[in-house]
């Protein structure tokens, strides 16, 4: 994995969710685990290609996904990989 200069994941790199900081926006890139767990998190908008906003890093992560807020509350966002943004959709 690259970094840039502040020591932040570099764009276009695939990073897990959790290292996302508060603030970042993201793109998810894959979306992994049981497969009911994959579809549930998909209804909820966490799928190949949504963009996202990280409001509140660690546990729970709270997610900013178009107008709605999501908690994820356990490990399972070590299975969403992301791309982080450069800037803000």
């Amino acid at each position: 994995m690259r970094f840039s200069l502040n020591n932040e994941p570099a764009v276009n790199d695939l990073v897990p969710l959790d290292l996302i900081e508060s603030g970042q926006w993201a793109e998810v890139a894959e979306v992994s685990g049981e497969p009911a767990w994959v579809g549930r998190l998909g209804e909820l908008g966490v799928r190949t290609g949504t963009r996202l906003q990280v409001l509140q890093p660690g546990r729970p992560c709270i997610l900013r996904i178009g107008g709605c807020r999501l908690s994820l509350r356990s490990d399972w966002d070590a299975q969403i990989l992301v791309r982080p943004l450069a800037f803000a959709s």
